[in-house]
């Protein structure tokens, strides 16, 4: 049995605890009440969001979905584990998988096309770090999405062959979608839509 352990709150990792294999991290997190990643051997606790951060998310989920129907792909939301190539085990918030492998996956995907993540102040570094480093490794990812929730601006990687990747950024001032709603254009899923959809129902502190 493997011992609970005490959580740094500076780092959000958990201490007084042993290295971790990839198959005993599976078999821990399977028991536990909240999620929690897996980076060399090491627990990294999930922190919660705000409710602009889940409302995003679960926007984009809405766009993808219908546009995805009968295509034989999957959309997830914060809940689905990603295997990097590096054996590390990161939940996206948002993730797409087209791939035939990943059909009857359980417990952790492995071939996504698109992963998206949410942007927050104790896990942006991660995000445009470690974990897009991580992520960019995986032949099948075409699309690394970056999402501000509280304020208009979406940043968009997408893979133009096995090394270059096209960086966009799309962002407004003054939060006016009436004046200004830029459309986003995802092109590998063939997806389009206004800024303004990503961020629907959302009240912007000015």
């Amino acid at each position: 049995m493997i011992a609970q352990p005490q959580i740094d709150r500076q780092s959000d990792q958990l201490t007084d605890f042993p290295i971790l294999s990839a198959s005993e991290y599976l078999e821990w997190e399977s028991h536990q009440e909240f999620k929690h990643e897996y980076e060399n051997g090491k627990i990294i606790v999930m922190t919660g969001g705000t409710i602009p951060h889940s409302q995003v998310a679960a926007n984009f989920s809405a766009l993808l979905i219908p546009h995805l129907r009968g295509k034989g792909c999957k959309v997830a939301i914060s809940d689905a584990k990603v295997l990097t190539k590096s054996g590390k085990y990161y939940y996206p918030d948002l993730v797409v998988t087209c791939d035939e492998r990943d059909r009857f996956s359980r417990d952790f995907l492995q071939y996504p096309c698109l992963i998206a993540e949410v942007l927050s102040p104790a896990t942006e570094a991660r995000d445009r770090g470690i974990k897009q480093q991580s992520y960019m490794l995986l032949d099948t990812l075409q699309t690394y999405i970056l999402i501000t929730p509280d304020r208009p601006r979406i940043e968009i990687y997408q893979r133009r062959d096995d090394r270059a990747w096209e960086y966009i950024s799309m962002a407004i001032e003054g939060i006016d979608f009436e004046t200004n709603d830029p459309l986003i254009d995802i092109a590998r899923l063939d997806l389009k839509f206004p800024l303004s959809r990503l961020y629907e129902n959302i009240d912007f502190n000015e």
